[in-house]
């Protein structure tokens, strides 16, 4: 039986007896694993640090062919994502991010550029650009790298360029942008400024100093736009997504993207 190496964020597990563990993996070489950590509750366990969500560890597993379930045999905790912790908005955002990849990533496909953009986000999520910023371009990673990137620069009725415009409709089914106001409850308004930035963000170019400080809002509108077009990709809406949201716009939230 194949035995692999690989790092990985937990982003899934659960009690499997009084002594065990089951737990759902993003490895960046093997992609979304799910495994049974036999023994990891007992002292001098193979698992430093225990296993806990929205970790980063180097995991070791043995790959049954015939069963669904692999076998961690070892985890060595890297990092712990101290924000997560900290901040109830930070929280809501790392979970949203651990259940975009849940259902958005088939088991044992990897994706290590995701996995990349997974652990910068989670870092970021303590940073002073607030968790908006990191959940922002996680959404669009996950979106490109699954192949769900909408259509920014064409109409995606007619297929001719996109004029300038004050707004435009974005056409979930359709998946992407379309010139005019919307038509019917099948297009959402999309204001020229959110369309700016994600298409900044498709370039490379957006960061939170590259944006300045009065961005806060657009990028909000934007991490927004992205989570009601991910619920329509996924068919459900996680209840992370809603409880991140609701965090950030309650008053008082410390973070700069509604202020």
């Amino acid at each position: 039986m194949p035995t692999i190496k690989d790092e990985a964020v937990c982003i899934r597990h659960w009690d499997w007896s009084e002594t065990s563990q089951t737990v759902s993996l993003f490895a960046r070489q093997t992609g979304v694993l799910r495994a049974v950590a036999k023994g990891a509750k007992r002292e001098n366990a193979r698992f430093s640090g225990g296993l806990e969500i929205l970790t980063r560890g180097l995991a070791i597993a043995i790959v049954k062919p015939t069963d669904g379930l692999a076998t961690l045999t070892a985890w060595d905790l890297l990092e712990t994502f101290p924000a997560v912790r900290r901040s109830l908005p930070a929280f809501y955002a790392g979970m949203y991010l651990a259940d975009l990849v849940h259902h958005a990533v088939r088991d044992s496909d990897p994706h290590p550029r995701l996995f990349d953009a997974m652990v910068e986000a989670l870092r970021e999520l303590g940073g002073p650009a607030g968790p908006a910023w990191g959940v922002l371009r996680f959404q669009w990673s996950a979106l490109v790298e699954t192949g769900f990137k909408p259509e920014l620069a064409r109409d995606v009725r007619t297929g001719a360029d996109l004029p300038e415009s004050g707004s435009y409709t974005f056409l979930p089914g359709l998946g992407g942008l379309a010139a005019g106001e919307a038509r019917s409850t099948d297009g959402w308004k999309v204001r020229s400024g959110t369309v700016t930035l994600l298409r900044s963000l498709e370039s490379g170019a957006l960061s939170p100093e590259a944006a300045g400080p009065e961005s806060g809002k657009t990028v909000l509108r934007a991490g927004r736009l992205l989570a009601a077009y991910w619920r329509e990709v996924l068919g459900l809406e996680p209840p992370s997504m809603r409880a991140y949201i609701e965090a950030l716009e309650r008053p008082g939230s410390p973070d700069p993207g509604i202020k």
